[in-house]
């Protein structure tokens, strides 16, 4: 992720923007002026530098794994071998560039990484974990959880 320039701290209007685009991104510039109080002209001056800052840090689609085909997702959580953590960057490329990824975590306490992926069904996950992560030389262990439901949650600031 970028890092946020120091250009002070976000006032009422940047987080009235911001909790709006975190609900609908594709909210056009005129409805998101409207709901802020401020001129257009303002609006899409105050996002770009929002972006600038690095305080927004893209817009994208999010498309439904079921869609693709996959239809099971879990959240897979992995230990490194302590002589691994030298290079955690590298294992996190890794992860990322696996196919069934969908997000990684990198955490504190006793696992390293947890990695939210979809894939076709059970079979698929197992392969996942068995033959291609524990086959790594840097896992010491993994667990799986499955996930059954998730919600959005409150986006707003």
């Amino acid at each position: 992720m970028p890092e946020i320039e120091s250009s002070g701290p976000l006032d009422a209007i940047d987080r009235t923007l911001l909790s709006e685009l975190s609900r609908n991104g594709r909210i056009s510039n005129t409805e998101l002026a409207a709901r802020a109080g401020i001129a257009e002209s303002t609006c899409l001056k105050r996002v770009r530098a929002l972006q600038a800052r690095g305080v927004i840090v893209g817009f994208h689609a999010e498309i439904s794994p079921v869609a693709m085909g996959l239809h099971l997702e879990a959240l897979i959580t992995i230990r490194l071998h302590a002589h691994a953590r030298g290079d955690l960057r590298r294992f996190q490329s890794y992860l990322e560039d696996l196919p069934a990824t969908q997000r990684v975590y990198f955490l504190a306490g006793d696992r390293d990484f947890m990695v939210h992926v979809a894939v076709a069904d059970a079979p698929a996950l197992r392969e996942l974990v068995s033959d291609t992560l524990s086959l790594q030389p840097e896992v010491a262990s993994t667990s799986t959880s499955l996930i059954f439901a998730q919600a959005a949650g409150k986006r707003g600031l």
